[in-house]
């Protein structure tokens, strides 16, 4: 018998490890928490001891039927005693309250309650353990599962790995595979995926430049807010003219953020307003109440900084009306775009701006969020031209896109038991 431990960060990389040293019949014989992932210890060819064999003992079991039926005839006669002195004491002395009992439950709970103050390490670790074989029978379940879906239902497996090659999270494409679970066709049930996936993915019904009014562009540093602001502003004075449109800039934390506005007006002949850390953006934006557009220009600050909540309280205000659009890299991954999302829901979003989709190696993550969201998409960019490279979006074309940008190479068998172990995790989340 070989017997080997495993490190990892979770479970499911550990579980991977096991497979690719031992292969598939190696056996889990014991996991727990460590600092930093887990441990498993697996062995190959490994024997389950058989369980000791219990010989009767009569003289035994007698002798606990005695036992317990004196326990049964001492309780019947305390509970006898008790009625008869409760009786006495109400002639005596009428009908006088009975003493609290709380003192006494007190007094008789203290010892277990330290007690379980003194077991706490004990069932922490024990949660711990338990952690850590959920995580195995997770793992486990995932890849029973998809291995018993390759085998009964083949093309809807083949449809799950392409879904995978897009880039869409398990639960978008369990959502939509169950859509299609009744088409038998393969060349159709595919045309359909796509159909739906388009249908779910919503589009700004009006273009915010033609609409008018305060618009803000918010999201984390990186995304592309100067530049796609840049492309709007160049968009309207190119259609509109510069009258009637005004740049605002709250970035005064990125060094040369407010010279690239400043340099961007002058280039548009457009008024520029900087507005300063502690300074109202009403009043600033007060002057600028008659202009059509007025484009803000926010900071991309920590989610944990404490500037940023100022920053989103003022475009949540009441007074300034802002429609605030969340900036997304396509590039971005998926913990990244949810982080994001999380960060600035706060102010209120009225859509998303997807940026970068020329540099994107998929689309599937940020449709995902846009879709799970519900955020409608307003805007696209994929380019550094001005303002050529920003577009109307069409939910087909984004279908088409992110098709035409799926991974060449077909996920592994690892990723899909891994992918199906996650769906797993919630008792309603179920694929096949």
């Amino acid at each position: 018998m070989q017997v080997k431990r495993f490190f990892a960060a979770d479970m499911r990389i550990a579980m991977k490890l096991v497979r690719d040293e031992l292969g598939a019949d190696a056996s889990i014989i014991g996991n727990r928490r460590v600092a930093g992932g887990v441990e498993l210890t697996a062995a190959l060819d490994y024997q389950v001891p058989a369980a000791p064999s219990r010989e009767p003992n009569p003289a035994l079991e007698a002798e606990l039927r005695k036992t317990q039926s004196r326990i049964a005839t001492a309780q019947a006669e305390l509970a006898t005693r008790a009625q008869s002195h409760a009786g006495k004491d109400r002639q005596l002395f009428g009908a006088e309250p009975s003493l609290p009992l709380e003192p006494l439950a007190a007094a008789m709970c203290s010892p277990k309650s330290a007690a379980g103050a003194a077991d706490q390490g004990a069932l922490d670790a024990m949660r711990s353990e338990l952690h850590g074989l959920r995580e195995l029978i997770e793992v486990q379940l995932g890849s029973m599962a998809w291995g018993q879906l390759q085998t009964r239902r083949p093309q809807q497996a083949n449809l799950w790995r392409r879904l995978q090659r897009m880039g869409l999270p398990a639960e978008l494409s369990r959502v939509l595979l169950e859509r299609v679970a009744r088409i038998s066709e393969p060349r159709q049930a595919w045309r359909m995926v796509l159909a739906h996936l388009a249908h779910a993915i919503q589009v700004q019904k009006e273009e915010p430049l033609e609409a008018g009014g305060v618009i803000a562009l918010v999201g984390p540093a990186g995304m592309g807010k100067t530049t796609t602001l840049a492309k709007m502003a160049a968009r309207y004075v190119l259609k509109f003219g510069a009258h009637n449109i005004a740049l605002v800039s709250m970035d005064s934390y990125r060094i040369g953020a407010q010279e690239q506005i400043k340099t961007l007006g002058r280039i548009l002949d457009v008024p520029v307003t900087l507005v300063d850390p502690g300074q109202s953006l009403t009043q600033a934006l007060a002057p600028l109440a008659r202009k059509r557009v007025v484009l803000i220009d926010t900071a991309g600050l920590p989610a944990n900084d404490p500037a940023l909540r100022l920053q989103l309280e003022a475009l949540a205000s009441r007074g300034i009306n802002a429609k605030n659009y969340l900036v997304l890299a396509a590039t971005s991954q998926s913990q990244v775009l949810k982080a994001a999302y999380h960060s600035y829901k706060r102010c209120g979003l009225s859509g998303c701006i997807l940026t970068k989709l020329d540099e994107a190696s998929s689309l599937g993550e940020v449709l995902s969020l846009a879709i799970g969201q519900r955020l409608p998409v307003a805007y696209l960019a994929d380019g550094p031209r001005i303002p050529d490279d920003l577009h109307l979006p069409r939910s087909h074309q984004l279908v088409s896109r992110a098709v035409g940008l799926q991974s060449a190479e077909a996920p592994s068998e690892d990723t899909m038991a891994d992918m199906f172990a996650g769906l797993y995790q919630n008792p309603a989340r179920r694929a096949g």
